[in-house]
């Protein structure tokens, strides 16, 4: 060994309880930005799950999600659908979005970074069973897309 006697004290330092490690410091957290409606604006796929978004001004998103979760039954394949609208809230480059006539059953926040959306749920937001909005989407076009369809 290269350094013995450095080694033994830090190793009896240690064994005494003075030289406790402690734990990494936190990275500072990312300054958010206000995200600009051309950001917001159009429909964003994640999968077979879609968000159609639409900057309304004054900190609101018409917002509206289609999801669907597949899966293989004895009689062939299924799925589950689920679909919400709503006016979001948004702050910075973070939107909180609450399906009409779900107030009690969720929420999704909605985060703008870096050219994606990233959807996270809490609750079940009223959608079918399985059926969620988590994951990270794409924008595949930037046009007013349609609501109520």
């Amino acid at each position: 060994m290269k350094y013995p006697a450095l080694i033994s004290a830090l190793l009896a330092i240690s064994a005494t309880g003075l030289c406790a490690k402690e734990p990494p410091a936190e990275k500072p957290a990312a300054v958010s930005r206000d995200v600009s409606a051309a950001e917001v604006n159009g429909t964003w796929k994640c999968g077979k799950d879609t968000f159609k978004i639409w900057a309304l001004g004054n900190g609101k998103l018409q917002v509206a999600f289609d999801g669907v979760f597949e899966y293989k039954s004895p009689s062939g394949p299924m799925a589950n659908e689920g679909q919400g609208e709503g006016v979001a809230t948004i702050a910075a480059d973070t939107a909180v979005f609450v399906p009409y006539g779900t107030e009690a059953d969720g929420k999704i926040t909605l985060k703008f970074a870096g050219g994606k959306l990233i959807a996270v749920q809490d609750g079940t937001c009223g959608f079918g069973h399985r059926v969620r909005a988590d994951g990270t989407y794409r924008k595949i076009s930037s046009r007013k897309p349609k609501f109520g369809e």
